[in-house]
């Protein structure tokens, strides 16, 4: 593991998704370390930051030191956001990527999440800016306050993931890595590929919650048809439950079945377990 220090300089830091899952767990620890951070968000203080809004970027970057990049995902913005940072004299990025971005036929080529991945993952290694690309697989989270909470609240998880299993990461350790990079030497020209200790079917996953919240949760599998189907049946426009869909194929073929080390790399310790996180969120009411 490389050296990493803690670099005492303060940072004004821009994140990007500041309000998101991992975004607003970044802000909290870098605001406790003492950087002055601003939030990129439509609602963001003093100024908004909106992705598809170029002329709110250029007053987001005035004056900052790094900046945390959470995509826009389904566009090629990346690219000219990080070229405008680092003519405005951003000097530090750390981007939040996807595990498989890299992986031939991980996803279908027109997916919007595989498209903004790789056009940004490709984009930060050619600027000059001192750079991070932070990987997860799954996060945990997704069970919580993701697009599976509703799913577990009901007592039922349909999903399309047939018997794939998931090293499922906790977005705490996603924040703790994107700070450590933000704020410490050592991490630049890295590329941490982040997963939980263990791999998880989405049927041990729902098991496991059960277990902690005491509230019956069961997995149904379903065919990449009948989950579509039943996206669109709920209201999800037929062109983005296709791209939910495509997005479990990973898992479903097994190619999402293994663990990465980019936690213990960055951070010089062990994942969280996803039975942790499950007790957190049911001790702290997620699923009511």
């Amino acid at each position: 593991m490389a050296e990493k220090r803690q670099h005492h300089q303060q940072r004004h830091i821009l994140v990007l998704g500041g309000t998101g899952t991992t975004g607003r767990r970044v802000a909290a620890r870098l605001r406790a370390l003492g950087h002055p951070v601003r939030i990129g968000s439509r609602t963001g203080e003093p100024v908004r930051f909106d992705w598809t809004d170029r002329a709110t970027w250029g007053p987001a970057l005035d004056g900052i030191d790094a900046v945390y990049v959470v995509p826009h995902e389904g566009e090629r913005l990346t690219r000219p956001f990080l070229a405008l940072a680092e003519k405005a004299g951003v000097r530090r990025a750390v981007l939040l990527s996807g595990r498989g971005v890299d992986v031939p036929d991980y996803m279908s080529d027109g997916n919007p999440s595989a498209i903004t991945h790789l056009d940004g993952d490709a984009a930060i290694r050619e600027t000059g800016l001192e750079w991070t690309v932070v990987r997860p697989s799954w996060f945990a989270q997704n069970f919580s306050e993701g697009f599976f909470a509703d799913a577990v609240r009901s007592g039922e998880l349909p999903l399309a993931a047939a018997e794939g299993a998931v090293p499922f990461v906790d977005a705490e350790d996603i924040a703790d890595v994107v700070v450590a990079a933000l704020t410490e030497e050592g991490h630049q020209g890295r590329t941490y590929e982040l997963s939980g200790p263990r791999l998880l079917t989405f049927a041990e996953a729902a098991a496991v919650i059960s277990v902690v919240s005491g509230r019956p949760l069961r997995y149904v599998p379903l065919t990449p048809e009948e989950y579509t189907a039943g996206l669109v049946s709920a209201g999800v426009p037929a062109e983005e439950a296709v791209w939910f869909a495509d997005s479990l194929s990973p898992v479903r073929r097994g190619i999402e079945a293994h663990l990465s080390d980019g936690v213990r790399e960055a951070l010089g310790r062990e994942p969280r377990d996803f039975t942790a996180f499950a007790a957190d969120a049911a001790e702290a009411g997620a699923w009511g």
